[in-house]
């Protein structure tokens, strides 16, 4: 059986901002003991001073995730000081964003390395602290993207369809051992994070997610949620629902929607400052905190989200009436058939 979130020892990776900062605060609000992983020793130190400030206990391990040594130490170390992993979290992330012709053999080797194999390390030092006791979870964040890529990320998109594809088949080798180890996947929408400023970028202006944008909080309520609760697969918000939907449905539309209207989309009216930074080999300095600029025009609420972790409990109709109600809307009966 599933421990309290209370009561587990979660690790997770890709810590120090976005997606994975706001999970380690959702965790040490509910009082986890957390294992915090990333580049970035500023963001972690901020991280871990967040997670003490809400009275949970944290441990540190700055690496690169395309480390496999560094990850499988940084296991050791977790179980060393917790006794144990619940919970493990592969969040951890790079990209790039650029057409396929300007990208170079380094930079699609380096997304693969951390985005997929990082994903891969963290799930194999996972695997070999919760075999022995046949218990614990292990979440991954992916995308909508794994399903239908998009242009100017094609190294991202096939990182994440990478993940999938690995984590399907664990999946079934899990299911024929018998085993009580879950892996669940979650498919993120576009969301409000810090990467659109540090990620490396040959567009002429300014990176930023394909709207609708979503707050990393939501995220972080739907991961720490599974932690419990674990799922095969989880889509996250309506968008990343329909793109799922849409790729099964109307691929070849959708290739030239996207060719029409996926350049624009992904940027801003702002130039591109001359001197910015990216984070694709080295952290960028500063903590980066959980939220990008959009923040304005995230929502933090989604109606798809709400009645997905909710269907084991009531059903569909009811859960929607409920949050229909609870947004304001409500659901006008009109007489009952018997």
């Amino acid at each position: 059986m599933t421990r309290p979130v209370s009561e587990q020892v979660v690790v997770v990776t890709g810590a120090s901002s976005g997606v994975g900062r706001a999970c380690v605060r959702e965790f040490a609000a509910r009082g986890a003991r957390l294992v915090l992983i990333a580049r970035s020793e500023e963001g972690l130190a901020a991280a871990a001073d967040e997670v003490r400030r809400a009275g949970s206990e944290a441990l540190v391990v700055p690496l690169d995730l395309a480390d496999s040594d560094a990850v499988e130490r940084a296991a050791a170390l977790a179980e060393e000081r917790f006794g144990r992993i619940d919970t493990w979290v592969n969040n951890a992330m790079v990209s790039v964003f650029s057409p396929v012709s300007e990208m170079t053999a380094e930079e699609y080797r380096r997304i693969t390395d951390v985005t997929y194999l990082g994903t891969v390390y963290g799930t194999l030092a996972a695997l070999r602290r919760m075999r022995p006791r046949d218990e614990g979870t292990i979440i991954q964040i992916g995308s909508a993207l794994a399903y239908r890529s998009i242009p100017l990320q094609s190294g991202y998109c096939a990182a994440k369809s990478a993940v999938r594809g690995f984590t399907d088949s664990l999946r079934s080798e899990l299911v024929h051992d018998k085993s009580r180890i879950r892996v669940s996947m979650l498919q993120l929408p576009a969301v409000n994070t810090p990467q659109f400023d540090v990620v490396r970028s040959r567009l002429p202006r300014k990176a930023q997610p394909v709207p609708p944008i979503y707050s990393p909080e939501m995220i972080a309520r739907a991961v720490v949620w599974t932690a419990e609760h674990p799922v095969r697969e989880m889509v996250i918000g309506g968008s990343a629902l329909q793109a799922i939907l849409g790729q099964k449905l109307i691929p070849g539309l959708l290739d030239r929607y996207l060719g029409g209207t996926g350049y624009d989309a992904q940027q801003t009216a702002q130039p591109v400052d001359a001197d910015r930074q990216d984070n694709l080999y080295h952290p960028v300095p500063g903590d980066h905190g959980a939220h990008g600029r959009f923040t304005d025009e995230s929502a933090d609420h989604s109606l798809q989200l709400w009645v997905r972790m909710h269907q084991g409990s009531v059903s569909v109709v009811a859960a929607l009436s409920a949050a229909l109600a609870l947004a304001g809307i409500g659901l006008a009966t009109r007489g009952r058939r018997r």
